[in-house]
């Protein structure tokens, strides 16, 4: 099954965590819709400015977003919210072409290092025009805990 023109529903759900542990990874009806609508709005737009875009996280059921650490909270778990990467493109310059020109919930630049372009990735969320946020922070570690700053931080 297609969520856009180039990503399949078998990349969003892929997880080596959940085929390692035996665990059901398939979105129900509601989290698919949501996701159609995450890849229409926003990673078809990313894929479609940039070229190839990676998926480093994407749907997780409550059995593997526990598997993993999640948050009970995610957007993952709602089919809401993506982890990307563009090979050769700078994370901070791909969050902040999302910031200018997308709409969306919750906009992460994750674990970026200045002078690194390919370190962290970009965490976004879509819900719907209306209910979008449009949310936009940058984590950092500090003292070993991970910290949410206001805005895209790149230095």
């Amino acid at each position: 099954m297609r969520l856009s023109k180039n990503f399949t529903l078998q990349e969003f759900t892929k997880s080596q965590t959940a085929t390692r542990l035996g665990l059901d990874n398939t979105p129900s009806d509601i989290h698919l819709e949501n996701a159609e609508m995450l890849f229409e709005y926003v990673v078809q737009p990313v894929r479609d400015h940039f070229g190839p875009t990676v998926i480093n996280s994407g749907y997780r059921g409550e059995a593997l977003n526990e598997a993993v650490g999640g948050s009970s909270k995610s957007q993952h778990c709602k089919g809401e919210a993506v982890d990307i990467e563009v090979p050769g493109v700078p994370n901070a310059e791909v969050a902040e072409w999302i910031r200018d020109n997308l709409s969306f919930d919750q906009l992460i630049l994750e674990f970026y290092t200045v002078g690194i372009p390919d370190s962290g990735w970009v965490h976004v969320s879509y819900l719907d025009p209306d209910a979008n946020r449009k949310s936009v922070l940058t984590a950092v570690k500090e003292d070993g805990k991970t910290v949410y700053k206001i805005g895209i931080q790149k230095d």
